[in-house]
């Protein structure tokens, strides 16, 4: 387990501990278990960003999905129209 040392301004800080408070009730290790989950969340977001981006820059470059070896509908499906 690790340590961090953090400062925030003071009105981040009552919002917090209130959210945490009301959240998880005023049990010891509260602000702890708070400040994991919004660690967490945050790391979550960050990394689903790089995969939106990394995904948004493969669309970018495009496929090359070959060329039409075709030029009319039968080519393609090999068949000829005719009365049965």
């Amino acid at each position: 387990m690790g340590t961090i040392t953090i400062c925030i301004d003071d009105e981040t800080e009552k919002r917090f501990r209130a959210a945490a408070k009301k959240k998880l009730g005023e049990r010891k290790g509260y602000l702890g278990k708070a400040t994991t989950e919004a660690l967490e969340h945050w790391v979550k977001q960050q990394t689903q960003e790089e995969i939106a981006n990394d995904a948004l820059a493969l669309l970018k470059t495009g496929h090359h999905l070959g060329k039409h070896l075709y030029t009319e509908r039968k080519d393609l499906y090999d068949r000829t129209t005719g009365s049965y």
